[in-house]
This record gives structure tokens, C-alpha cells and sequence, in this order.
């Protein structure tokens, strides 16, 4: 991928975390993620390991596994950021596909220059965070 590839920097901008970034921050995300697919069954993420990148799927669903418990996320969603924010927290879940799934993935001396340099990035992030943290709050709330 270029710093001008439209398609990608297009399919950036149609993702929450990004949506209000401008062309040039989205240029300057899609020179520095890269595409990936998996296949069903695939880990993306595993229990107990350092987090090495950001994963945001752009097509298909995931597992987050946490114990016996399991959240789906699909499109628009991103995984890994909590590792990449805290310097020596692994992971606590799993990440599994339960479908194919294409996703881009920042590594974590990207993900860092991004944050440095594209600072509402770290605005929609905390959005999406507490959002999923209330969402926790519930689920434990159930039982």
C-alpha cells in the first residue's frame, strides 16, 4: 500500500476510529498498516502474551474469549490497543476468527508515532474504551 492508494485510505475513513481524521492523517495510517486476512479458527490474539499491534477489522467477526465467556466483534471494531497503551500488560482474552476476517494491524512503534502525531485517534479510542467498559459493566452485572 502507498501513501496514495484512495481505496485504502477510503476504507480508513469509514472506520470510527478514524472517520474525522484528514487526508493526510489517513494517508499516514495507510503507510504504515498493513492488510491482512485469516482464515475461521485463526488466533489473532492470545491470552497472556505482550501486545505487539493493533488490529482493525474491516470485514468479517471475531471471538473476544475471556475465560468461559465470549464477545463478538466485527467490522469497525479494534482489538489490542489496551497492551499498546500500558507498557508490560498482556492480554487477557483470546482473539479468535469466527469467520474470515480482513483486518489492518499497526505494529507498536507505529501505533505509538500515530498517537504522537494524530492525537484525536487517542480521542476516539478513549470513546470506543469506555463504551466497551460500560458494556463489560453490564454483562457482569448479569452474571
Amino acid at each position: 500500500m502507498t501513501w496514495g492508494d484512495p481505496e485504502l485510505i477510503d476504507s480508513l475513513r469509514q472506520q470510527a476510529l478514524f472517520a474525522d481524521l484528514d487526508e493526510l492523517a489517513l494517508a499516514h495510517i495507510a503507510a504504515v498498516a498493513a492488510p491482512l486476512e485469516v482464515a475461521s479458527g485463526h488466533v489473532l490474539i492470545d491470552a497472556g502474551q505482550e501486545g505487539t499491534g493493533l488490529f482493525v477489522i474491516q470485514e468479517g467477526s471475531v471471538a473476544v474469549e475471556i475465560g468461559a465467556r465470549a464477545i463478538e466483534c466485527g467490522a469497525g471494531e479494534f482489538l489490542g490497543e489496551l497492551s499498546l497503551l500500558v507498557d508490560g500488560l498482556v492480554h487477557t482474552g483470546r482473539v479468535r476468527a469466527t469467520s474470515t476476517v480482513k483486518c489492518l494491524a499497526i505494529n507498536r512503534h507505529d501505533f505509538d508515532r500515530l498517537l504522537d502525531d494524530e492525537p484525536r485517534i487517542a480521542v476516539n479510542m478513549l470513546r470506543a474504551l469506555a463504551r466497551r467498559l460500560a458494556e463489560t459493566d453490564r454483562m457482569l452485572a448479569r452474571g
